[in-house]
């Protein structure tokens, strides 16, 4: 009898195996045993293996029910063995439930879910899983398929769709045909069960085709008919007034041309005179005219669509059009308010490090503050240099704050800015760091009269790139810093104030002068000359003896080196007059031997008054 009780329940176990198998590959049924996920093999044969081994421990069980009904109340031992070896197949049973779990939990880390759309394209809910020879996504395609043609069943309503529970899967029925089978491993996937998973499904089905219907009935389609009049008109309405609004607008700027408008001028340029502002703000009235009346029509676009169950979405995607732009810049800068408020926090930082810098660069020109071996003149250079050092690491603390510093693209373009300075900047670089070391070995200052090459000036400037030179003659000479690095630098200036500068002079003389006589008379004219130091006194060097003439030259001190010209200019005149007085004439030696009777190159004022011109030598022979 038992074997007879067994044999039936594997007959009926079977054949409900191989029914549901036979439905699902012939397409009428979406039940089957087996569910499986798409992209792990392995896991799809330990699950194929779950079911198999479950399959086969609840017909034991059934066995072992069946058997223990039958025994007799007599044999409790016999009970007692059968119930441990049921309650072992439990366990089993709750162990194998317990890894597919796992297995579960792990896939949804990284496993897909294929939507089940309603008649708006909103999803209804998702399946992750495989049923036989259908995956997922086919799975979700025919469910929704089925969903959508209930609305046209005449006789639909919401006691329409029956649960049905089967051994291995549980189905929702319209009528004979499966809307969509629930298995086991579906109601894992979720953490339910497959009648509560169902019983959820159901209700949103229903649902959805309930309110469909509602939506698609005669009485609302003429209801959004109407409102869709109505806001027809009253946008036809709104254009029409925005239209007189700036017609006004337009009207009132062409009166007050006269009266209100002034012509916009910076520094002595008309920038904007009357007429062309007229024409800027009527062309700004009619720009601003159209894109309303565009913006007013867009938005009533959606209201209207939004009427009508049909193009719901469409009023949703033109909304968003407009919306999700700004609600991604609105989110967008309220995520970045934080790295600004940082970067804000930071500029005022470097702002007081700046202050406080510049706050001792004043007080070392000044000399207030001193420092051994630091100039006062060092002061503004080395601010500066120190200011662009402060402000670029200040920078690189900014910099991953900046919005998009992460992104390649931004990082492409700095290296980029990077790769045009480097090889655009080469002299200019060269030029800055020549400046910076004409700095600190202290060559010249503003003011100093130098000689840079063949140019010599008073030196105006001094900035990172070049030095300008006013020359003598008021012209201004621009020099490239590592020129002036690479040619020879004289400064007059620099110790004339404390020790004087020495400017000299040369005059030729012939033999009949007597040197002692010379030297006071170049002293002398020395001694008149204006800006001439008395202390320490002139000196004349005798440079040569030619074979003609002697070379005097004369030496003296002076604090005014920046006056070289005119003390020059002044001293060869005074050389001139003391000559003069002395009755020493300042000419070639050649000249004077060849002369022969020739009047004197003295002036006459300087002459005697019985001074007459020798007469000619005349050698006559016997």
């Amino acid at each position: 009898m038992n074997k007879i009780k067994t044999l039936i329940t594997l007959l009926f176990f079977s054949t409900a195996f191989c029914i549901a198998q036979t439905e699902k590959v012939e397409g009428i049924k979406d039940s089957t045993n087996i569910s499986q996920i798409e992209g792990d093999g392995e896991f799809e044969k330990k699950v194929t293996n779950f079911e198999k081994e479950r399959f086969a421990d609840s017909i034991r069980r059934a066995d072992l029910e069946a058997r223990i009904q039958n025994l007799s109340t007599t044999k409790s031992s016999e009970r007692k063995e059968l119930e441990a070896e049921l309650n072992q197949y439990k366990i089993k049973e709750e162990a194998l439930l317990i890894s597919k779990k796992k297995q579960i939990e792990a896939l949804k880390k990284t496993t897909k879910g294929y939507p089940v759309d309603g008649f708006h394209n909103d999803t209804l809910f998702l399946i992750y899983t495989r049923l036989g020879s259908f995956s997922p996504a086919e799975r979700a395609e025919t469910i929704t398929n089925r969903i959508k043609k209930l609305p046209f069943k005449i006789d639909f309503s919401e006691n329409s769709l029956k649960i049905e529970e089967l051994e291995t899967t549980v189905d929702i029925i319209y009528e004979e045909q499966i809307i969509i089978s629930i298995t086991d491993f579906d109601a894992l996937w979720l953490e339910t069960s497959p009648v509560e998973l169902a019983q959820k499904y159901k209700t949103k089905i229903v649902t959805e085709v309930t309110n469909y219907k509602s939506e698609t009935s005669l009485f609302n389609l003429l209801k959004s008919l109407g409102l869709a009049f109505i806001a027809l008109i009253i946008i036809i309405i709104i254009v029409r007034y925005i239209l007189r609004l700036f017609k006004w607008s337009r009207q009132k700027i062409q009166r007050q041309k006269k009266e209100n408008f002034k012509p916009f001028i910076i520094k002595g340029y008309t920038l904007l005179d009357i007429d062309r502002q007229v024409t800027v703000l009527l062309f700004a009235n009619k720009i601003i005219k159209w894109f309303t009346v565009c913006l007013s029509i867009y938005i009533a676009l959606p209201i209207i669509f939004g009427f009508f169950p049909q193009t719901e979405n469409l009023a949703k995607t033109l909304f968003g059009y407009i919306l999700n732009p700004l609600k991604g810049i609105f989110l967008a800068f309220w995520n970045y308010l934080p790295n600004l408020f940082t970067i804000i926090v930071i500029v005022f930082v470097f702002r007081f490090v700046l202050k406080g810098l510049n706050f001792l660069k004043i007080e070392i020109e000044e000399e207030r503050l001193t420092f051994n071996g630091f100039y006062p003149y060092w002061a503004k250079p080395t601010y500066q240099l120190v200011r662009v050092l402060v402000i670029a690491f200040a920078f690189v603390v900014i910099f991953k704050y900046l919005p998009g510093s992460d992104s390649p693209v931004f990082q492409g373009i700095s290296v980029f800015l990077g790769f045009l300075f480097t090889f655009g900047s080469a002299g200019s670089l060269s030029n800055i760091i020549a400046g910076l070391v004409l700095t600190y070995m202290r060559l010249f200052k503003i003011g100093d009269r130098v000689k840079i090459g063949d140019v010599m000036g008073d030196v105006i400037e001094k900035s990172s790139l070049v030095t300008r030179i006013r020359t003598p003659k008021n012209e201004i000479i621009s020099i490239p810093n590592s020129s002036v690095m690479s040619s020879h630098t004289i400064n007059y200036s620099s110790d004339a104030p404390e020790k004087g500068l020495i400017i000299h002079t040369t005059v030729t003389i012939g033999y009949d002068i007597p040197w002692k006589e010379m030297h006071t008379a170049l002293i002398e004219a020395a001694l008149r000359t204006d800006l001439v130091q008395k202390d320490p006194m002139p000196f004349v060097l005798q440079t040569s003896l030619e074979d003609f003439y002697v070379a005097y030259q004369i030496n003296a001190y002076i604090q005014e080196a920046n006056k070289q010209a005119a003390i020059y200019s002044h001293l060869h005149q005074n050389i001139q007059d003391v000559c003069n007085e002395r009755g020493i004439e300042i000419l070639s030696p050649h000249y004077r031997a060849a002369r022969d009777g020739n009047h004197s190159t003295i002036p006459t004022d300087y002459l005697p008054k019985d001074y007459k011109s020798p007469g000619f030598n005349v050698n006559t022979a016997k």
